[in-house]
C-alpha cells in the first residue's frame, strides 16, 4: 500500500471518525470487564466550541481512549444542560427579532418557541466535538430536560420537600434586573469599583437639627424606614428617641439605636432600608421596621418612587444627586471603592430584594461532602490546593435558593390553591395534589371546628411559575444519567456509578462540583466520581481569559481546519501544565502539526526501506534494539506517573521526546540501512514493533493519525482496530544501557561537531581513537563508528599526537589531522581560544583573591566563581594538550 508523501489531516480525520462511529467502538453496556466512565461537563444547549470546551474536552477524550486501550469497558456520556437564563435570553432576543413579546404569550406558546430553538441549535456544539475527535458514547447522548432527567428532578424534589429539607420563605435574594430572576450567592461575582459616597443631610422632625448620613446609593432614601446611631456613639446621645425627615420623600422616620452601626464608617449614622440591603432588613426585623419596596423587578422606580417612577435606578442616582443639592440636602460627594455585585450570566448589577422563593437547607447536607474530600480522601481533587478553596465555601454555606423566576427550567412542582402563605401542596401531578390539598384543608378545617368547606377542583389549583435552577438538575447528572433517581438499584447505576474521573474548570466548584458530592452522598449514598481533575483557564500570551468580547478567541473549529484534529490537540496539552492557566498560543498547534509530520515521515522512511532475509543483523542494530525497548519501558514507567497525578501535558511530553528524539532522530538513524542497501528481517520487525507500540501510547493524543498508520502498517480487521488495540505491557529497564547510550550521543555529536567545524564531508571516513580513563564498556563502539562514519575505533593508553581532540566526562577522543585539515589555521584557532581562557581565569582569581569580596558574598556566588576557576583550568589544560600534540 503506497503511502502519500504528505499527511493530510482533512482527508484522513473524517475518514476515521465515520470507522468508529460504524463499528460502534464508542458505545459501552455493562459486561465482565472493569468499567471505567467519565461524564462530560454538559455544556449549555445554546454554545458553540471555545477554547475552554477544546481543553476540557481533550483531556477527557486522552483518557477514555487510554482507559479503552488498557482493557476497561470505557463509557464516555455526552449531553447538554437546558441554561435556563442563557437561553429563555437568546429566545427572548429571538421573538423580539421577530416583532414577538413575551409578555404577549402564553406559558405554553413560549415554551413551545423554547423546545423549537433548542431542536434547532441543540446539537451544535456536540457536533463540533466529534471534529476533535471526542469518542463518547453518543447512543447514550442525555440532556438534562430529557425525560428522565426531568422525571429525576421532580422525584428529588418532592423527596426533599417531605424529609423537610425545602422550604419556602420571604428573603433577600440576589435579584438579576436584566434576566428579571433570582440568583444563588455562587452566581454573582463581587468586584472591588470605584463609585461615590454621598454625604445627605437629614432634618430632625420640630427642630431645625439636622444630622448627616453618608451612602453610596441615594436613590434608595426614597425606601428608608429609619436611621440608626450606636448607643455608644456620644455625638449622636442628644438624638435619641427622636425622629427624622427623609428627604424628597418628607416621610418621619424613627431614629433607632443599635450597636451594629459602625462609629468609625462614613458620619456613624446609617439610613437603613430594609427592602434593599441584606443587612438593613436584618435590622429592619428586629426593630420591626416598615419595609418600602421602591423597585420594579427591571431596576425601573415603582410608585414608591415618587416623581422618578418608571426610570432607571442608574439614571435616578444622577437625577436625585442634582434635586438633593437643590434642596440644600447634599453636603458632599466623596470618591469610594466599594465591592459591587454583578450577575454572572447578564453582568447586570444585582439588586438585594425581598421575595417568596424556595430553598434548600444545607446546614447537614454539606456534611458528608467535607468529610469525603477532607478527611476520608474518598473523593480526590487534582490540583490538591483546590480542597482549600472547597473547605472555605462549604464551612461558610448559606442555604441554596433554588427557585428562579423564568419559564424555561423544570418548573416547581407546587400547587397553590388560596391566598393563605401556607395554602400550597408539593405533588408530582396536579391530580396528586388536588388530593392533597383537599386532605390539608380538612385537617385545617376540622382543627378550626369547621368542616363544610366545598372540596376543591382541579380549576381551583394553580401551578407555582417559577422554575428550579438549573444546577438543581445538573447536580444529579452522573446519578440521572444512568436512570439512579427514579431506579437506584438498576444494572447501569450499579455498574457505571461512581464514576472514575470528573474533568472540569475550577469556577464551577461550587456550582456543580460541591453539589453533585451533596446529591451522590444524599441520595446514592456514595461519592459520585473518584478523582477531580480541574483545569486551567485558557488565556492569551497577555494573560487575559480568552472571550469573544475581547476578541482575543480564536475559532476552534479554523484552528482544526488549518492545523489538524490531532494538532490542535497536541497544541493545547503541551502548554497546559497540571490545574494551571493555560497561555495558548497558536504557534503550538503548529508545533503539534510538524509533530504528525515528523511520525508521518518517520513511517515513510522505514516503509521505503527493502527488507532481506538473507543479510545479518548488525551489531549496531541489536544494541540499538536493546537500548531503545529499554528507553520506551522507562518512558512507559514516567507517563504512568504522570497519569496517576493527572500531569496529562507532562505525559504528553515523555511521548514527544521518545517519538521525535529516541525514536526518530537516534534509533532510526541507528538502525538505517546504507544508502540502496536492504535491511535485515529482524531488525525491520523490531522496528515495526516500536513504531506500532509508540502508536498505542500516542493514540489517546493524536487518534486520527495513528490510527491511519496503524492500518498502513498491516491490513487490519475491525476487531484489530488501534482504538481498540491492547496498551503495552510494562517490560524492565536496563538503566546501564541506557546511561552508556547517553556518552554515546555525546560522542557522536563532538565527532558531527569536527566535521562540522572543519568542513570534513560525512562519506568521508575518520580514523578514531579512545583514551578511556573512564573504563567504559565497548557497547556502543559500533554504533559509534556508524553513526560518525568511522573507519576504525582504536583504544590507546596516551594522548594521540596530531590529532583533532574533545572530552566526554574524563574521557578523551582523537580524530587524527588528515588532508582536509589546515594545521596552522588549528594551531592559531586553538591559540586564541586558550588566550581568552587564560584571560578570562586571571578575573575569576583576582575577584577569589579579593578578601573583601570573599568575606561578604554569599555562599552561594563563591561556589558558584570557584566552578567557574575550576572549568577554566580544565578548558585550558585541553587547549594546551591539544597544541602540543599539533607539534
Amino acid at each position: 500500500m503506497n503511502i502519500p508523501d504528505k499527511y493530510n489531516p482533512l482527508e484522513i480525520e473524517q475518514k476515521w471518525y465515520d470507522y468508529w462511529m460504524e463499528h460502534n467502538y464508542f458505545h459501552s453496556e455493562p459486561n465482565e470487564k472493569e468499567a471505567y466512565t467519565i461524564v462530560i461537563p454538559p455544556p449549555n444547549v445554546t454554545g458553540v466550541l471555545h477554547m475552554g470546551h477544546m481543553l476540557n474536552n481533550t483531556i477527557q477524550d486522552v483518557l477514555i481512549r487510554r482507559a479503552r486501550l488498557k482493557g476497561y469497558n470505557a463509557c464516555w456520556v455526552p449531553g447538554t444542560d437546558h441554561a435556563s437564563i442563557a437561553t429563555e435570553a437568546k429566545v427572548v432576543a429571538k421573538l423580539k427579532d421577530e416583532g414577538i413579546d413575551k409578555s404577549v404569550l402564553s406559558r405554553k406558546e413560549f415554551l413551545n418557541h423554547a423546545w423549537d430553538w433548542t431542536h434547532k441549535h441543540g446539537g451544535i456544539i456536540l457536533e463540533q466535538l466529534k471534529k476533535l475527535g471526542a469518542s463518547c458514547d453518543w447512543e447514550r447522548t442525555s440532556f438534562t430536560m430529557d425525560e428522565m432527567r426531568s422525571e429525576s428532578v421532580i422525584e428529588v424534589f418532592l423527596d426533599l420537600y417531605k424529609k423537610g429539607l425545602i422550604y419556602r420563605g420571604y428573603r433577600m435574594v440576589n435579584w438579576d434586573p436584566e434576566a428579571q430572576t433570582t440568583l444563588s450567592d455562587e452566581e454573582v461575582i463581587f468586584e472591588e469599583k470605584p463609585g461615590n459616597l454621598y454625604y445627605v443631610n437629614y432634618k430632625i422632625e420640630g427642630s431645625n437639627d439636622v444630622l448627616t448620613i453618608a451612602t453610596t446609593r441615594p436613590e434608595t432614601i426614597l425606601g428608608d424606614s429609619a436611621i440608626c446611631i450606636n448607643p455608644n456613639d456620644e455625638r449622636f446621645s442628644h438624638l435619641k428617641g427622636k425622629k427624622a425627615i427623609v428627604p424628597i420623600a418628607n416621610r418621619v422616620i424613627p431614629i433607632i439605636e443599635d450597636e451594629y452601626v459602625d462609629v468609625e464608617f462614613g458620619t456613624g449614622c446609617l439610613k437603613v432600608t430594609p427592602a434593599h440591603d441584606q443587612n438593613d432588613k436584618v435590622l429592619g426585623e428586629k426593630h420591626q421596621l416598615e419595609v418600602v419596596d421602591i423597585f420594579n423587578d427591571d431596576a425601573t422606580l415603582n410608585s414608591f418612587g415618587l416623581h422618578y417612577q418608571g426610570k432607571d435606578r442608574f439614571v435616578v442616582r444622577k437625577e436625585i444627586t442634582k434635586e438633593l443639592e437643590e434642596l440644600g440636602c447634599l453636603v458632599k460627594i466623596e470618591q469610594h471603592m466599594h465591592k459591587v455585585g454583578t450577575s454572572e450570566r447578564t453582568k447586570a448589577v444585582i439588586e438585594p430584594k425581598i421575595s417568596a422563593q424556595w430553598f434548600l437547607k444545607m446546614e447537614d447536607i454539606v456534611k458528608p461532602a467535607l468529610k469525603a474530600v477532607l478527611e476520608d480522601e474518598e473523593i480526590k481533587f487534582f490540583p490538591r490546593h483546590y480542597n482549600n478553596t472547597y473547605r472555605h465555601w462549604l464551612e461558610n454555606i448559606r442555604d441554596w435558593n433554588i427557585s428562579r423566576q423564568l419559564w424555561w427550567g423544570h418548573q416547581i412542582p407546587a400547587y397553590f390553591y388560596g391566598d393563605g402563605v401556607e395554602d400550597f401542596v408539593v405533588a408530582n401531578s396536579k391530580e396528586e395534589a388536588l388530593v392533597l390539598a383537599n386532605e390539608k384543608r380538612n385537617v385545617i378545617s376540622t382543627e378550626r371546628g369547621t368542616s363544610d368547606e366545598k372540596s376543591l377542583t382541579l380549576d381551583d389549583l394553580k401551578q407555582d411559575d417559577d422554575v428550579l435552577d438549573t444546577w438543581f438538575s445538573a447536580w444529579l447528572w452522573p446519578i440521572s444519567l444512568f436512570d439512579g433517581i427514579k431506579n437506584p438499584n438498576n444494572e447501569e447505576i450499579n455498574y457505571y456509578y461512581p464514576t472514575n474521573d470528573l474533568v472540569t474548570g475550577p469556577d464551577i466548584i461550587f456550582f456543580w462540583v460541591a453539589r453533585m458530592v451533596f446529591a451522590g452522598y444524599e441520595f446514592m449514598d456514595k461519592k459520585p466520581f473518584n478523582n477531580v481533575y480541574f483545569t486551567g483557564i485558557v488565556r492569551d500570551k497577555q494573560r487575559r481569559k480568552m472571550s469573544k468580547s475581547l476578541g482575543n478567541s480564536p475559532d476552534p473549529i479554523e484552528l482544526i481546519e488549518k492545523y489538524g484534529a490531532d494538532g490542535v490537540r497536541v497544541g493545547m496539552l503541551l502548554c497546559s501544565a497540571a490545574g494551571n492557566d493555560l497561555l495558548f498560543e497558536e504557534e503550538l498547534c503548529e508545533q503539534g502539526q510538524k509533530f504528525s509530520n515528523k511520525i508521518w515521515n518517520s513511517f515513510r522512511l522505514v516503509k521505503g526501506w527493502e527488507v532481506s532475509e538473507e543479510i545479518e543483523q548488525p551489531q549496531s542494530s541489536k544494541i540499538a534494539i536493546e537500548w531503545y525497548q529499554s528507553k520506551f519501558n522507562q518512558t512507559l514507567k514516567e507517563i504512568d506517573k504522570s497519569f496517576e497525578q493527572y500531569r496529562i501535558s507532562e505525559a504528553l511530553m515523555s511521548i514527544y521526546r521518545l517519538v521525535w528524539d529516541d525514536f526518530s532522530s537516534w534509533f532510526l538513524e541507528m538502525v538505517k540501512p546504507a544508502y540502496q542497501q536492504p535491511i535485515d528481517a529482524e531488525t525491520y520487525k523490531n522496528v515495526i514493533l516500536f513504531f506500532e507500540n509508540n502508536l498505542k501510547v500516542l493514540h489517546p493524543y493524536m487518534p486520527f493519525i495513528t490510527e491511519e498508520l496503524w492500518h498502513y502498517i498491516a491490513d487490519r480487521t475491525p476487531e484489530e482496530a488501534l482504538i481498540v488495540a491492547e496498551y503495552p505491557e510494562m517490560g524492565e529497564v536496563n538503566q546501564s544501557i541506557i546511561d552508556e547510550f547517553k556518552v554515546a550521543t555525546e560522542v557522536v555529536s563532538g565527532i558531527r561537531t569536527i566535521r562540522k567545524d572543519k568542513n570534513i564531508a560525512f562519506k568521508n571516513k575518520l580514523e578514531f581513537s579512545i583514551l578511556n580513563n573512564e573504563k567504559l564498556n565497548s557497547n556502543f563502539d559500533s554504533v559509534i563508528a556508524k553513526l560518525g562514519n568511522l573507519s576504525k575505533v582504536n583504544y590507546v593508553d596516551a594522548k594521540v599526537d596530531g590529532a583533532l581532540s574533545f572530552r566526554v566526562k574524563s574521557n578523551e577522543y582523537f580524530i587524527p589531522f588528515g588532508e582536509d585539515i589546515d594545521v596552522e589555521a588549528e594551531k592559531e584557532k586553538l591559540q586564541e581560544e586558550l588566550n581568552y581562557n587564560e584571560g578570562f581565569l586571571k578575573s575569576v582569581q583576582k575577584k577569589l583573591s579579593n578578601e573583601r569580596f570573599v568575606n561578604n558574598a554569599p555562599d552561594k556566588v563563591i561556589e558558584i566563581e570557584r566552578k567557574k576557576e575550576a572549568d577554566a583550568l580544565a578548558k585550558i589544560e585541553t587547549l594546551k594538550a591539544s597544541l602540543a600534540s599539533l607539534g
